[in-house]
This record gives structure tokens, C-alpha cells and sequence, in this order.
């Protein structure tokens, strides 16, 4: 069955709606995160700088265009230019959530990380909605630098690990986007969990059955 195709007005209200359920369950704080949807015409809903998830104006929110010129609303997060390098390098990308959520922050503090995937798959749904958690090196927030790291992985990949910084995902749509995010923390929870117990990952061989299964 197809998606039905929503209006910039019902995805404001739904950036708004979704926002506040991802602030009070805890996986945002202050005006920590941004959000990114690509609209029908082509443009961009995001968040303001500075905003809180947990109260955002449906008719605040900013818009731009694929080359980042402010259109209308509040003037968008600094952050806006990796969220346009991603959708300009990811034809399947229709949202962005990037969150500073505390174990998948936790995580990208950690030394030692496997570059090309953070997190060992040891779950299904990590595998089907994930697959894989490259880490990009550390850079200033705000950094042009972190948008042309992600510009280069963009097409291979559904979320990243900003080092030092915290988790950007992305997703067919907004709905997607917050439950790849949410299973992705959920997935850095249990991680930290199971630290010094025997894990019993999956094999490659689950692992590639999986991906083929899709989410």
C-alpha cells in the first residue's frame, strides 16, 4: 500500500507532535537536536536554532531550499547544512533527526570505536531498521566539514555517529526517521547493558538474512 502523501501544513503539525513526544520521553533536552523535513515543493522544513523539542510553533518553523537560503519562518540551526548534504546525496532521505540522546551520546565519547560501525549488531531490529553505525570524527558543531563527511557517506548508510557530539539518523519519512532514532538509542542502551557480559552477536550470516527481509 502507498503512502499517502501529506501537505506542508499536517507535516508541521506532525514535526510539532512528534517533537514533544521525543522531549518528554527524555530523548531530547533544552535546545539540544534538530530536525529536518524535505517538503512537496522541494523545500525544507527544520527546526530554529535553539529550539527545544518540547516547544515548537508549527508556524515558527523554518524552511529553506536545497542550497540553504533562509525562505520563511525563524531562522534555521546552525546544524541545516549537514541535514541539505545528506538529502542532496540520499534520494531516499525525507526526514532528519539528529539528537544529543544519552547513550547514543555516551557512545560516541567512547575511545575505540569501530569506525565503520559502532554498534556490533546483536538484535534484529538494530540490523533491519540500521544495518550499520559509521562514526564521523570529531568536529566542531556547526563545522562545514561535518557536512561534507556526510555528503561522502550519505548514499551508503541510515544514520552516523557525530564522535563527541551524538547520533544523526535519517528516514523515508518523519515517522521513520523518529524510529530509527528511537531504536538506535534503544540499541546504545542495551549496549551499555550488556558491557562485561557475553554477548551473543549475530552471525554475518543472520545479519545478511535480515537486511534482505527489510525492516
Amino acid at each position: 500500500m502507498s503512502k499517502v502523501l501529506m501537505n506542508e501544513q499536517q507535516l508541521r503539525e506532525q514535526m510539532v507532535t512528534l517533537a514533544r513526544s521525543m522531549f518528554e520521553r527524555g530523548y531530547a533536552t533544552g535546545g539540544a537536536g534538530n530536525l529536518s523535513i524535505k517538503l512537496p515543493n522541494g523545500h525544507f522544513l527544520a527546526t530554529p536554532t535553539g529550539s527545544s523539542f518540547g516547544r515548537l510553533v508549527a508556524e515558527e518553523l523554518s524552511v529553506v531550499d536545497i542550497d540553504g537560503n533562509h525562505i520563511s519562518g525563524k531562522k534555521p540551526s546552525k546544524e541545516a547544512a549537514f541535514h541539505l548534504a545528506i538529502y542532496r546525496n540520499n534520494a531516499e532521505c525525507n526526514a532528519i533527526v539528529h539528537l544529543h540522546s544519552t547513550y547514543l551520546t555516551a557512545l560516541s565519547c567512547l575511545e575505540g570505536l569501530d569506525r565503520n560501525n559502532a554498534i556490533k549488531a546483536f538484535t534484529p531490529y538494530f540490523v533491519m531498521r540500521i544495518g550499520e553505525l559509521p562514526v564521523i570524527p570529531y568536529l566542531r558543531p556547526g563545522d562545514p566539514q561535518i557536512a561534507e563527511e556526510l555528503a561522502k557517506r550519505a548514499g551508503d548508510y541510515r544514520a552516523f555517529l557525530l564522535a563527541n557530539h551524538g547520533p544523526v539518523v535519517t528516514g523515508t519519512d518523519f515517522v521513520d526517521a523518529v524510529d530509527n532514532a528511537e531504536e538506535l538509542e534503544e540499541t546504545a542502551k542495551l549496549a551499555f547493558l550488556l558491557k562485561g557480559n557475553d554477548i551473543r552477536y549475530l552471525t554475518d550470516e543472520e545479519v545478511m538474512d535480515l537486511k534482505g527481509r527489510g525492516k
